[in-house]
């Protein structure tokens, strides 16, 4: 008898639910074509919305900093581990999101859970939407402040929900676009919430970043965003007020604990701004554009009614098991579709999640609306429609 047995009964009850979480191998760069698990499969799973993962001139910028700088960063940023390629791209940021400073962070996570402690402490409120992201969750709990959870993107509960006290300060968290639903976030509504509580609005912009305007969440105090995502690399920043900025470095612990960011990674950042912010990046937004309308249009024509101003297209089915059904049934078809389940989507609400990348071709959007419609033939179940 160890007292670690109850790891294995922990891991049967999640088989038992259709809920145990394992990874697949991937053995290529990322792309709108994978090879996974030892086969050739067109990916719709990525975040790499606008294909920037193997782009070659990001790859450069990597292996020369590697050259240059060597492999890690060897320290905290705030002891040894800061080098001029990571203010270099600080600035950057700062100038991409049109704000006076940005502070890098190794990961989203990372980012929100040192920002919202160091915005928000147990004398202050937090009104938090019930769908933001596990990082803006434990980000919330961590500063201990009173959290206030309002209704999916429901302004006006959140001058209900607010306690009739003065707290010392308020806080509105959302995210832009969120991550398993694909829509989008009321923010002129959400500013002016913030501005009648006298609250400070911050937008995690992790999934909107690289793809929209930035000028979309100018509405906003304080953004957070992601290089992980529609920039292809790794790493996050928060873009604020200088002081804001100043204030991470002494504050916020999961910037000063921990070693900073590769150099070669902080490099290839840079590189994926100045593509992203110039006419490379206009030409592949306008490439997803094209793809996220032809899918919007193929999945509508089927009855499944999905959100189409991101690259995120939720196919709700319900059950676990009849959405790992779909994925493996599309997976035998060559097309990789993640079934996400509880907990990271509500209960009741497992769903494929399908996101498309500038990389995707007509033929690639084709072949995954020709499956789904197959799949409903052969009694798949959806509950989008």
């Amino acid at each position: 008898m160890s007292a670690l047995d109850f790891l294995d009964d922990e891991l049967a009850a999640l088989e038992a639910r259709h809920r145990r979480r394992w990874p697949r191998v991937v053995s290529s760069a990322q792309g709108a074509r994978v090879r996974l698990d030892g086969r050739e499969v067109v990916s719709f799973s990525s975040n790499d919305y606008l294909g920037l993962a193997g782009h070659p001139a990001i790859r450069d910028a990597a292996r020369d900093a590697v050259a240059r700088w060597g492999v890690g960063a060897g320290a905290s940023r705030l002891i040894v581990g800061n080098t001029e390629v990571h203010e270099e791209l600080e600035r950057a940021l700062a100038a991409m999101s049109g704000t006076p400073a940005a502070r890098l962070f190794n990961s989203g996570f990372a980012a929100n859970t040192g920002l919202l402690p160091v915005l928000a402490g147990p004398e202050d409120e937090i009104f938090s939407d019930e769908l933001n992201h596990a990082s803006i969750i434990d980000g919330c709990r961590l500063s201990r402040a009173r959290i206030r959870v309002y209704p999916h993107n429901n302004v006006s509960k959140i001058n209900e929900m607010a306690s009739s006290g003065r707290p010392r300060r308020r806080l509105i968290v959302t995210e832009s676009v969120f991550s398993m639903d694909g829509d989008r976030a009321p923010l002129a509504e959400l500013r002016a919430a913030a501005d009648a509580l006298d609250a400070i609005l911050v937008v995690d912009h992790a999934h909107g970043g690289g793809v929209d305007d930035p000028a979309e969440v100018r509405a906003a105090d304080v953004v957070v965003g992601t290089l992980g995502k529609a920039f292809g690399v790794y790493g996050a920043w928060v873009a604020g007020p200088v002081a804001l900025a100043g204030l991470l470095w002494n504050r916020a612990r999961s910037l000063v604990f921990t070693t900073g960011l590769p150099p070669a990674v902080a490099a290839a950042g840079l590189a994926a701004v100045r593509l992203v912010s110039g006419p490379e990046g206009d030409a592949r937004r306008a490439r997803l554009r094209a793809r996220i309308d032809q899918a919007v249009v193929g999945l509508r024509a089927l009855g499944i009614e999905v959100p189409g101003s991101a690259p995120i297209l939720p196919v709700v089915v319900g059950p676990d098991d009849a959405t790992m059904w779909w994925t493996e049934r599309m997976l035998e078809q060559g097309l990789y579709v993640q079934g996400v389940r509880p907990p990271t989507v509500p209960e009741g609400t497992a769903r494929l999640r399908i996101t498309l990348s500038a990389d995707h071709s007509e033929e690639d959007v084709g072949r995954l609306v020709t499956a789904i419609r197959e799949g409903l033939a052969a009694g798949g179940v959806v509950r989008s429609t």
